[in-house]
């Protein structure tokens, strides 16, 4: 598989082209870069003080040693080595390690220390304000109440600011709840995205269990958010209808701030934004969100550093930046208000365009394929989001799963390696040819001569549908390929199949091939590969995959972000309505 070297303007639901070409970064991948000049520019300060230490050092020692005056005990002693006194200097790397090192020693146990503190403060207010109140009407806000409101919001300051937030940048009008009931944020990318929350303590969408973590449910509480609950089937007809309730309350209840993502992103785009926030059909007001840092330590993402390693490299940080601004208020027409999904396309375009960035329809959806357990992690530069998001776009995932997955793969063994074109694939598919079609035809397009191997779309299709299912997948590849005469595939047709499943254009599988292979046969069945039993030989590719750098990938599925996904199926186009059916 391969993402053709041009690709054609994709359009979106609403039939209009995107103002930018789709991103080829994926959205769901976190490399931080440890660039010693990204961090030397973070850490600037300290960093300065340090080489110039260094220097003074080195300078002492270079004098010594022309003099003779240094013995040997003090050369074998000293702090400097014989490399850095020849080289005059320590590498950056190493300041920079040692700069970290002295920070989490230092700054950091200091820093987590008062903000748990500045936490366990704010405990007392949010539970005082927190008694009697009503779940289903809004009291009047009395004196001792906004003081506890102004208290709290100082309180949540100092608490970033201890983190390092020392100046955060507000820029445009905080619209009243009277006018905009609704604040869309993006782009949701760490669980720093709080910090417009606590500044505005404005409610925001919580699951259910939230609210009974010691501590924190009682300060989630005092926010009187709108709560979903995994339990409950009907939970989230009725947390839209509880946002509609409140959204309509002529400004009564306070703001409701949602990240109408879904969850967390790179900031390199904005993907999907789900329906829900946009089903009230009332103005909202577009929020963007900037952390305009030089070392980026702030995002969470499902492939990249865990939630503890970004808290920690963001407090080892002398200063981060943090920037909110509040837009115009986007009041929606009479189409919008009967159709939230062009509602929330339009609003995308808006947010987009102000921080200047792509607009894709990668969705949470291809964020799940990403992040599924299996004998085979994706790479972070894998095709197969790209193939996911255009099979949903084209209703090409079937309900009936494995019975139409066992269906293909019985018409393609019948093919036999025939090469299809584009009509052939249409027919194959029985869809009709259209743009997106002709794109995803591209991906398979390899060598660009206007034909492909079905099997490698059956391959593909059965990834995204069933990522759990490594196994299942290998079985179904293999009835494809496998010659009539003794089951067995050769090392080329293993190749296919394998850079198909991880979606990447170029593997070697050599060395896989001759741990599974060591008679030299030439040839590989599904038993003596070990896959029959589970003890998957394909754990091997890890290996022959260093160079390509898979370091990264989800080993668990711990969410990220803070707004979960409340919109009903019946309003979001990417569950209902996008199924391809089969009989």
């Amino acid at each position: 598989m391969r993402l053709p070297s041009k690709r054609r303007c994709a359009i979106e639901e609403d039939g209009k082209k995107m103002d930018q070409a789709p991103p080829f970064r994926n959205p769901f991948v976190h490399v931080l870069k440890f660039s010693p000049l990204e961090k030397a520019k973070s850490m600037e300060s300290m960093l300065e003080r340090d080489a110039g230490e260094v220097l003074l050092d080195t300078h002492k020692v270079d004098e010594q040693l022309l003099n003779g005056t240094m013995s040997d005990e003090e050369k074998f002693n000293g702090t400097v080595s014989d490399e850095e006194k020849l080289n005059g200097t320590m590498s950056d790397e190493e300041k920079l390690n040692g700069t970290i090192a002295l920070m989490t020693v230092t700054l950091f146990p200091i820093r987590l220390l008062i903000a748990a503190f500045m936490m366990l403060l704010a405990w007392p207010f949010a539970f005082l304000a927190s008694l009697g109140r009503s779940e289903t009407t809004v009291e009047p806000q009395c004196l001792w109440r906004r003081v506890v409101d102004i208290i709290l919001k100082i309180i949540m300051r100092v608490m970033w600011f201890v983190g390092g937030f020392h100046w955060m940048t507000v820029k445009g009008r905080r619209a009243l709840p009277a006018e905009a009931p609704i604040l869309t944020l993006a782009p949701h990318s760490s669980y720093f995205d709080a910090i417009p929350v606590t500044m505005t303590m404005a409610s925001i969408v919580m699951k259910a269990e939230s609210k009974d973590i010691p501590l924190w449910g009682t300060l989630i509480k005092f926010i009187r958010p709108v709560f979903v609950s995994r339990s409950d089937q009907d939970s989230r007809k009725k947390t839209v209808e509880e946002i509609k309730r409140r959204a309509h309350s002529g400004g009564e209840w306070p703001q409701i701030m949602i990240f109408p993502e879904g969850t967390c992103t790179n900031r390199s785009c904005l993907i999907t934004f789900k329906p829900g926030a946009f089903i009230p059909a009332v103005p909202v007001q577009p929020v963007v969100i900037r952390y305009p840092n030089k070392l980026d330590s702030i995002t969470w993402t499902w492939q990249g550093p865990g939630a503890f390693e970004i808290l920690w490299l963001t407090l080892c940080q002398l200063h981060n930046r943090f920037v909110v601004e509040f837009l115009p208020i986007y009041t929606p027409s009479e189409e919008e208000k009967k159709n939230p999904a062009l509602y929330a396309i339009n609003v995308r375009r808006v947010l987009a365009k102000a921080l200047g960035v792509p607009i894709t329809d990668y969705s949470f959806e291809d964020c799940q394929l990403a992040m599924a357990e299996g004998q085979l992690r994706l790479p972070v530069d894998t095709c197969l989001l790209e193939f996911s998001k255009l099979a949903r776009r084209l209703g090409l995932k079937p309900r009936n799963t494995e019975k139409v997955l066992q269906d293909y793969g019985n018409r393609a063994r019948k093919l036999e390696g025939q090469k299809l074109d584009l009509d052939d694939f249409a027919q194959f598919l029985d869809v009709p040819v259209s743009e997106m079609l002709r794109d995803m035809f591209a991906l398979f397009d390899e060598h660009e001569d206007n034909c492909m191997d079905i099997r490698e779309y059956v391959i593909a299709l059965s990834v995204i549908c069933r990522p759990a299912k490594t196994l299942e997948t290998m079985k179904l590849a293999f009835k494809m390929f496998e010659a009539e005469e003794d089951g067995a595939i050769t090392e080329m047709e293993l190749a296919v199949i394998l850079k198909t499943a991880l979606g990447v254009t170029h593997l070697s599988v050599s060395r896989l091939f001759t741990a599974i292979d060591p008679e030299d046969t030439g040839k590989i069945t599904f038993e003596n590969a070990g896959l029959s039993s589970g003890s998957c030989h394909v754990h091997h590719t890890e290996s022959s995959l260093s160079s390509r750098k898979l370091r990264g990938t989800a080993n668990k599925k711990t969410a990220n972000g803070i707004c979960p996904d409340f919109s009903p199926k019946g309003h979001d186009g990417t569950i209902d309505g996008l199924f391809k059916k089969h009989n």
